[in-house]
């Protein structure tokens, strides 16, 4: 009898519709996401290929990078092919499983990339400031237990996400304003009290995410410490080269994740919907498609 009535609490399935408002532009829109999607997936293929391809790349950082490209990968291909159906052809429907699933992946390639980023910053400091230690700290065998954790953390802190999102009674309205299922568009639409899913979501993001960025931040504020001790600019200019790609790359990941994040929250009066959407829609497209450029 329980099952039953969790079941029927339950819609067959959830209606996304875009841009609410601004359907009348959804093929323009599908333009720059298509182009980016696509660029996306040959950027990161094609890295994963030449990095397991040369020997020479068989390093502690390109095993960061090659994780990086799938995970970029699974991440704009959790949506973005839902989005261009919707705007292509107004199919929004997608069952309650399959919104479930597109909950789970999403918010899991957000925090497993956020974990390889604060990776990758800890690679930048032993290389610059303990250069001599380097070869011996940072072996294959550590870094892959590195990306193992990142792994098994990012799936012990998404599960309750999605265990909190099925517990829940849906018995009103199925639209969501969006392009895809994420946490937040997805309680919002639940018939009964979503407090522990918001409490939820704002502890994940300051104790996972949020100490990642701490983390990152620390590390740079040692590197750029050693570098400005160098002896001579061309040295400190060579060191802090080799650090600049990974910054361009953690702006792109975490300014317009964590402006969605609170536009969620926080500033969802002040904010227009089609502009949260669409910036939600470019955390999971620049970042795939700029990290395999950087």
């Amino acid at each position: 009898m329980g099952n039953t009535n969790m079941s029927s609490s339950h819609p067959e399935y959830f209606i996304l519709i875009g841009n609410p408002g601004m359907e009348d532009a959804h093929f323009l829109f599908s333009v720059p996401f298509c182009s980016m999607y696509i660029l996306a997936l040959l950027g990161n293929f094609l890295l994963i290929f030449i990095i397991s391809t040369n020997q020479g790349l068989h390093k502690p950082m390109y095993q960061f990078l090659i994780t990086l490209a799938v995970t970029d990968i699974l991440l704009c291909s959790t949506t973005v092919p839902k989005s261009l159906a919707i705007f292509w052809t107004n199919s929004g429907e997608i069952s309650f499983d399959g919104c479930i699933t597109q909950v789970f992946f999403v918010h899991f390639c957000f925090g497993v990339e956020s974990a390889i980023l604060l990776s990758m910053a800890y690679d930048r400091y032993v290389a610059i400031c303990s250069p001599l230690a380097y070869n011996r700290k940072m072996t294959i065998s550590f870094i892959q237990r590195i990306l193992f954790v990142a792994l098994i953390r990012g799936f012990c802190a998404v599960t309750p996400f999605t265990l909190l999102l099925i517990r829940l009674p849906y018995q009103g309205s199925n639209v969501i304003d969006h392009t895809y299922c994420e946490h937040m568009s997805m309680a919002k639409l639940a018939t009964a009290d979503i407090l522990v899913n918001v409490v939820y979501g704002l502890v994940i993001a300051f104790s996972m995410t949020g100490i990642d960025l701490v983390l990152i931040s620390f590390s740079y504020i040692l590197i750029l410490r050693a570098v400005f001790k160098l002896p001579t600019s061309d040295a400190r200019f060579k060191a802090f080269n080799t650090c600049v790609s990974h910054l361009c790359v953690i702006t792109l990941f975490y300014i317009p994740a964590f402006f969605s994040f609170i536009a969620h929250r926080v500033g969802h009066k002040d904010i227009p919907l089609y502009a949260h959407i669409i910036l939600a829609n470019l955390y999971v497209l620049v970042p795939p498609m700029m990290n395999p450029i950087i």
